[in-house]
């Protein structure tokens, strides 16, 4: 129907607009049986608040790469400037090593650091290995954690490639040592094991707290925008990433009161991880340890 309305007679003009009203509630009504979910056209259309499905960096001259290792359901992040190629790793895992590497090389990136969120206990990371593998590469690790790197971080600590970088904020809880690495506009964060998706890391063994938890996740983690995106050390049901408005929203744990959260904690009753006894030692010296 042309949208244009010609000049009429008051009479025709009226009559005219009349039929066009009900054409178009008729087609609304008709469209409503052919798609009963769909609603009114009543406004603009609004992009869903969970954005987290299809953004994956929101950072202009960024690349991102998020990569999965099954065994222990660990998540490995690549961050590089595009402009410049450098780039840092985190939680890197010793069995995928050759894949990370590869890619790196395909990318024509210059990794300079790679680093771990904590020092992990279910599996080796590869940074030791790495670092025999590329010349100049740095590895990084909490000076709380323990174990030795070429680079201790502490509070406020920044890891630049090119003209990005990642600040280092403090979560202990359920190591002495872990870290949270946010973006330099805050639009991510990778959170390690002190806040999954839905859930946090255990607080049973290494050194666990879940009262200093509670606390690092609270004060140090949903202190960030809501937007934020969240990006954990593992997630074992196939989600990939979260926001910061979300995880303070419907986190099941990290919504409770503090007591509530403790009781929680002290009663998972989770088996050991499997690959403790030999994934402590070996991250505590940069996992070279028998490699």
């Amino acid at each position: 129907m042309c949208s244009v309305i010609r000049p009429v007679k008051p009479v025709q003009r009226a009559l005219s607009l009349t039929l066009r009203l009900r054409a178009a509630a008729g087609g609304l009504a008709q469209d409503r049986r052919l798609r009963p979910a769909a609603s009114a056209d009543v406004g603009p259309l609004r992009a869903s608040c969970r954005s987290y499905c299809s953004a994956m960096s929101r950072t202009e001259g960024l690349l991102f790469r998020q990569l999965f290792e099954s065994e222990s359901s660990t998540y490995t992040y690549l961050l590089a400037d595009t402009e410049t190629k450098e780039a840092i790793l985190i939680d890197p895992v010793l069995e995928t090593i050759d894949r990370d590497l590869k890619l790196i090389h395909e990318l024509g990136l210059n990794l300079k650091v790679a680093v771990n969120t904590h020092c992990h206990a279910d599996h080796i990371t590869s940074t030791g290995l790495m670092k025999k593998r590329l010349a100049g590469l740095r590895s990084a690790i909490s000076k709380f954690s323990g174990a030795s790197a070429d680079i201790l971080l502490s509070e406020g600590d920044k890891i630049y490639f090119g003209k990005h970088h990642v600040a280092v904020r403090e979560t202990p809880g359920h190591t002495d040592g872990c870290v949270a690495l946010v973006s330099g506009d805050q639009s991510m964060a990778f959170t390690g094991d002190a806040l999954l998706i839905r859930g946090c890391g255990r607080t049973d063994f290494q050194q666990g707290s879940p009262e200093r938890l509670y606390k690092s996740v609270h004060e140090k983690i949903f202190t960030l925008p809501d937007q934020c995106l969240i990006y954990p050390a593992h997630d074992y049901t196939g989600r990939t990433v979260s926001t910061v408005g979300e995880e303070r929203t419907f986190n099941p744990r990290l919504t409770k009161s503090l007591d509530e959260f403790v009781t929680i904690m002290n009663n998972l009753n989770l088996p050991k991880p499997k690959k403790i006894d030999v994934s402590v030692p070996a991250n505590l010296v940069c996992g070279i340890h028998e490699v």
